[in-house]
């Protein structure tokens, strides 16, 4: 029995090392073959090649740059010297797909691969929702734009499924690193433009500052990156430093390493959130502060202690005159639009009043789509493209969407999608719950972040759309997460 396991090892590893050469002889050939070509298809060559060699190796290998350049497709697409045939961010999730393959490969399983496999607690609640949306197509104004959200919810499914398969036998916490990795690369360039690296004078704060956008050409969607990252990134920062004070002198070099990068990402991201000057992700932001010092302790009493005790010290610092006055007005401004909802057809706009009208003539015209399309809205993506038959008079810009994906939601597959999206979420956050109660503190801790991220992200949605610039990459990964974390937890149950 010894021997034949012994000989299952040697022949996987030879293998393996067979066909890591066989990849990298390929690599030279194909990349020599690519020199003729135009540049930008030797620039798409290059990394192609470049991430299935390193598939050979480890998958993390592919995900990182994946998430990382998934949201600099609109950097790309508009500052790039040439333009790429794809988006970046489609090259790279191809490549990652390709990846999976080789790793099944590697182990010689591909045809052991089962549906069991493949599905998990999530699995229903992503494919009800896909189904709902699909309905909508039926009423769609354009259906290249519903054809183009409606595949963006179908690589989710597929991402997150692969992402699970893959990772079953990995350690989840490549993941995170993997995650908070893409959002300081992203912080730093958004910290750049701040400092006057963007110079675009319509983002100008305070005649000094600019507010930071990132990669993703606006400073919302830029916030809201940072604000689903940072609740993951503090958690970690925290069960690592506990892990390093526990664990055994041959691990401690590793937690305290890991403790100090996520302790410092934390840091930057939290300078970015501020930096893009976005309202909705402070606020955001906030709640899903609350929610994880709510939910740290195991015993209620004792989160609802530290609920207190940070909404206090909040309030304290916001009375006190210690948060700058711009940022002040810029929250009350945020509380103003959102509770003072009124009918802006007659309203006399101006400088001071023009983002507020702006936002509700949009939310407006959500209303008179869902008023005219109740059950299957007016197509999945096709807020822009139906915008002109349910504008409001002076409000010729669609804007892309509605500044409120539960309006914009509504108004595009209806009732029947509004429900199912709850759903869908519903069962994110239910399971997401359950697997919190993993007894390794690491493990829990990373939880309560992605619980933090889930509440930041229904705060946020309130005020804007934040599947936008791939980041649909990255919440697919954190499903992934919460599906393995989940399993490990039910296991150590049984156990």
């Amino acid at each position: 029995m010894i021997r034949l396991q012994s000989f299952g090892a040697q022949r996987s590893s030879v293998s393996h090392t067979a066909l890591i050469i066989i990849s990298l002889v390929a690599a030279i050939g194909v990349g020599i073959l690519a020199l003729s070509q135009p540049v930008p298809v030797m620039v798409i060559v290059g990394v192609i090649l470049a991430c299935l060699v390193l598939a050979t190796i480890h998958p993390i290998a592919v995900l990182i740059p994946l998430l990382i350049l998934g949201p600099m497709r609109v950097l790309i697409s508009t500052e790039a010297a040439f333009q790429l045939p794809l988006d970046i961010g489609q090259i790279a999730l191809v490549v990652f797909f390709a990846s999976w393959a080789i790793q099944r490969i590697i182990r010689l399983n591909v045809t052991s691969l089962r549906l069991a496999d493949l599905w998990t607690p999530l699995s229903g609640a992503l494919l009800l929702f896909i189904v709902a949306t699909g309905l909508s197509a039926f009423a769609a104004t354009s259906l290249t734009a519903w054809a183009l959200e409606w595949t963006k919810w179908v690589l989710v499914f597929v991402l997150f499924t692969v992402v699970v398969n893959l990772f079953s036998t990995i350690s989840w916490e490549w993941l995170v690193f993997a995650l908070v990795l893409s959002g300081l690369a992203n912080a730093l360039v958004g910290i750049y433009e701040f400092f006057g690296g963007s110079g675009a004078l319509v983002l100008l704060i305070n005649d000094r500052f600019f507010r930071a956008f990132g990669t993703f050409g606006q400073p919302n969607p830029f916030g809201g990156f940072m604000g689903l990252l940072i609740p993951l990134s503090i958690m970690s920062a925290v069960g690592y430093a506990i892990r390093w004070r526990k664990s055994l002198p041959e691990g401690k070099s590793l937690n305290l390493f890991l403790a100090i990068f996520y302790a410092l990402s934390s840091v930057i991201l939290l300078i970015a959130i501020g930096m893009s000057w976005s309202r909705g992700a402070w606020l955001g932001l906030g709640a899903a502060l609350l929610i994880m010092g709510f939910l740290i302790p195991r015993r209620l009493r004792i989160g609802a202690l530290f609920f207190v005790v940070i909404a206090g010290v909040g309030l304290i610092v916001w009375f006190s005159g210690l948060v700058p006055q711009s940022i002040v007005q810029r929250l009350q401004t945020s509380t103003e639009e959102f509770f003072a909802f009124e009918d802006v057809r007659g309203v006399d706009i101006t400088p001071e009043n023009f983002a507020v009208a702006e936002r509700l003539a949009h939310w407006q015209a959500a209303i008179n789509m869902i008023t005219a399309h109740p059950f299957l809205g007016v197509g999945f993506g096709n807020y822009a493209a139906a915008y002109p038959s349910y504008q409001l008079i002076n409000w010729n810009e669609p804007l892309g969407h509605a500044h409120n994906y539960y309006l914009n939601i509504f108004a595009e597959v209806g009732i029947i999608g509004l429900l199912v999206y709850g759903k869908v979420w519903g069962t994110i956050f239910h399971r997401t719950w359950q697997a919190a109660c993993h007894p390794d503190i690491l493990s829990r801790l990373v939880i309560i972040g992605l619980l933090g991220a889930w509440v930041y992200l229904s705060v946020h949605s309130f005020f804007d759309n934040l599947y936008v610039n791939n980041i649909f990459f990255h919440l697919a990964v954190m499903f992934s997460i919460v599906v393995l974390v989940l399993k490990e937890a039910k296991a150590s149950v049984r156990i």
